[in-house]
């Protein structure tokens, strides 16, 4: 039986959890009472609003798959390895996370003005093209990825793969029979994390490939051109769309059993 100051403290924990918890439902429920159904359906009927859900699930499924080409030898190489400046590399990777993202859509535009992102740009057009929304999800989504596949094969024991070198396979040969789909869990949450953070991404984009109707334009952009002309209905209306895709995404995380 738990004594009165054990139960005390846990009332304290479920109270402030509650509050929070409760502030947030209610910040959604106004957002979804603000307009009516049928004017939330009109809004999302527009092509304009269809050109940037389109291309919201397109530029995010594709910097998803990309994060985990970074995020997967990444994660296992701070996960499994020891080497001098490791610190420092850790703390470059995690940049994207601290900074405000406003900032680094102005980092990537600069970048791309000097001489090395001329030469790029010659080859792959990216400011202002729909390849530099990618690259500007990118950049974030990915230290989110590289997060989460770190944590990930922190939890994975190291002596299956050392068993599988032991019998004649190679370190690649072994991480890539053993460990990767042991870390299959993580690498699924990876991606969703990393598809999640670019559907929410709006400064880097907004700064780096503009917010062109029909062109450049994604959801969270969409929500913004849509508050300037004063159009709240549509402004709402994508941001419902955009929660609801959040939530899909998290539940479906947890549901593999991996937390973020």
């Amino acid at each position: 039986m738990n004594s009165p100051g054990v139960s005390k403290f846990w009332l304290l924990l479920a109270l402030t959890t509650g509050a929070y918890a409760l502030f947030l439902l209610a910040m959604l429920a106004a957002t979804a009472t603000y307009s009516s159904p049928h004017d939330l359906l009109k809004a999302l009927q527009s092509r304009e609003i269809q050109h940037s859900i389109q291309l919201s699930l397109l530029t995010c499924s594709i910097t998803a798959a990309l994060s985990l080409l970074i995020a997967v030898p990444a994660g296992f190489l701070l996960a499994r390895s020891h080497f001098p400046g490791k610190l420092w590399l850790e703390a470059v990777l995690d940049i994207p996370i601290v900074l405000p993202p406003m900032v680094i859509g102005l980092c990537l535009l600069i970048l791309f003005q000097t001489a090395a992102g001329r030469l790029i740009e010659r080859a792959i057009p990216l400011t202002y093209t729909i390849s530099g929304v990618v690259l500007a999800q990118l950049v974030i989504g990915a230290a989110y990825a590289i997060r989460t596949m770190r944590g990930t094969f922190d939890h994975i024991s190291e002596r299956p793969e050392n068993v599988a070198m032991t019998l004649g396979a190679s370190r690649a040969r072994a991480v890539w029979l053993v460990t990767l789909p042991s870390a299959r869990r993580g690498i699924f949450a990876a991606a969703s994390v990393a598809w999640a953070r670019s559907l929410g991404e709006f400064g880097p984009i907004l700064v780096f490939a503009g917010a062109t109707r029909m062109k450049t334009e994604v959801l969270p952009t969409t929500v913004w051109l849509e508050l300037s002309v004063g159009n709240l209905e549509a402004a709402v209306a994508v941001s419902l769309l955009m929660v609801a895709f959040a939530m899909l995404v998290l539940v479906a995380v947890r549901k593999a059993g991996e937390r973020v």
